[in-house]
């Protein structure tokens, strides 16, 4: 092989590890999800406007898909399973080639001696490979890859809980605006009943059948209930707008979501024990698991650390090759020629003295481990504290669910009764008035608690760290 197809060979090898990532080699990239939805959102695909009517299901699967938080987190997956690549990179031997081509002009003028006098004008070409492959070095090498796996474990723990806190926010949110658009359309009917018991007591009153102080009452009301009207279509319209940017969307863009229904089934089992939950959740949620991994890295971080300061056994080669013309002596005449210079063996580097500073380093590291042991068990109190104030939120909505369906009826049969009585001339506008604003708020705090209810049921399931596609109801 001659120099020019010795370089040409190690170039392309250079060209393919910088080319690495491509087909990952090392293997470092592998499960790496091929969304920022991960596992929940498999494949993002959506049309450009969003679907008539709004699903939760798209809703989140857009969230989760788009939302700049859920894209960072994927980044720092990708990222830091390329980390884990340079670790086990350092594994390998490290090979370097190098051209060199010099066009060498040399002229010795030796005055009344012409015989001694030189002219030498040649193209010179130098091209060698070096190797240098790292050994040994006292478990460096090892507690770097234990560091970027950990880190890598990290990340992904990172990133199912960024997922879960997102499906949890869009899930929200989702029923915030189905309570928005339920209240609206609860007002919308208010008004309307209002209406007609201003126009009813209006008409009374033109009668002569009733004083005119049971007309300004009703109109009262029902200014009350288009102001109220007036409020929920504002409410209705930033709930859009706040969904609309969960899903990175404009918030202006159009969105049709459903109101709140007493189709939603309220379930009253619970398979486990809030004392199970949260054993369970203290051992698997995904912000307990990335301080855990963060730990586990800071831990190999000081076996790292302490190797730095230790002695390295090294593989070192090199190869070389050149036409440095030849000259006999001075004044002689130059020849071409071809050299080549080649050596292979051990090199130990020790650090002898480096002004205290893998002490400090190894210091360092120990305190940071120390830091995340504390955060392990600080993120283990925290899933804690949500999964149990979750529950109790959960059970509470439950209840209150019930509670408001009963609430509906009887507030609902009152004013039938109520109504019936006025429009006969036999009950007063107070008792109408009084049942209407019953029934007025009946209707909004059922469609509060139905929301409130699918609320709770998806941040608990979302602070136990399990939201899923089944979780799309």
């Amino acid at each position: 092989m001659n120099a020019n197809r010795t370089f040409i060979a190690f170039a392309s090898l250079a060209a393919i590890s910088m080319s690495a990532h491509a087909f990952d080699p090392l293997r470092a990239e592998q499960g790496i999800a091929a969304t920022a939805g991960g596992s929940i959102v498999p494949v993002c695909a959506f049309d450009a406007a969003p679907g008539t009517p709004l699903t939760l299901a798209e809703a989140v699967g857009r969230t989760l898909c788009s939302n700049p938080k859920t894209r960072a987190a994927w980044a720092d997956v990708k990222a830091q399973a390329a980390g884990v690549g340079v670790a086990r990179a350092a594994y390998l031997p490290r090979i370097s080639a190098n051209w060199q081509g010099v066009r060498e002009s040399s002229v010795i003028d030796i005055e009344n001696h012409p015989a001694l006098s030189e002219d030498i004008n040649a193209l010179t070409r130098t091209a060698g490979v070096s190797l240098n492959w790292l050994l040994y070095d006292f478990g460096g090498r090892e507690a770097a890859l234990k560091n970027a796996n950990a880190l890598l474990d990290s990340v992904r723990a990172t990133q199912d809980a960024t997922l879960q806190g997102s499906f949890a926010q869009a899930a929200k949110d989702y029923y915030a605006t189905q309570t928005a658009i339920g209240e609206l359309q609860a007002a919308r009917e208010v008004e309307a009943m209002t209406r007609q018991s201003m126009q009813a007591a209006q008409t009374r009153a033109d009668k002569g059948v009733a004083p005119i102080t049971d007309s300004l009452q009703a109109q009262t009301q029902h200014e009350q209930a288009v102001f109220s009207l007036t409020k929920a279509e504002s409410d209705a319209q930033t709930a859009l707008g706040t969904l609309a940017a969960d899903m990175n969307l404009a918030p202006d863009v159009p969105l049709d979501v459903p109101a709140v229904t007493d189709t939603v089934r309220i379930d009253r089992a619970f398979s486990e024990s809030v004392a199970e939950m949260i054993r369970d959740v203290q051992a698997s949620h995904p912000s307990v698991r990335a301080a855990q991994a963060q730990y586990e890295a800071a831990v190999a971080k000081v076996s790292q650390a302490r190797a730095q300061g230790l002695p390295s056994i090294s593989l070192v080669a090199k190869y070389s090759r050149n036409n440095q013309p030849q000259s006999m002596g001075l004044g002689l005449a130059t020849y071409s020629s071809m050299g080549h210079d080649a050596y292979i063996g051990v090199q130990v580097s020790i650090p002898l003295f480096e002004g205290f500073g893998s002490n400090y380093r190894i210091d360092q590291a120990k305190a940071q481990a120390e830091q995340q042991e504390d955060a392990v068990e600080d993120a283990k109190r925290q899933v804690a504290l949500g999964v149990w104030s979750s529950y109790q939120t959960l059970i509470g909505a439950t209840k209150n669910a019930e509670n408001s369906a009963i609430l509906l009826a009887i507030a609902t049969r009152s004013w039938d009764v109520a109504k019936h009585r006025y429009d006969s001339g036999v009950g007063s506008v107070l008792e109408l008035l009084n049942t209407q604003a019953a029934l007025a708020n009946a209707k909004q705090r059922r469609v509060q608690a139905l929301a409130d209810w699918d609320n709770a049921r998806v941040d608990l399931a979302g602070k136990l760290g399990v939201l899923g596609q089944e979780n799309y109801k």
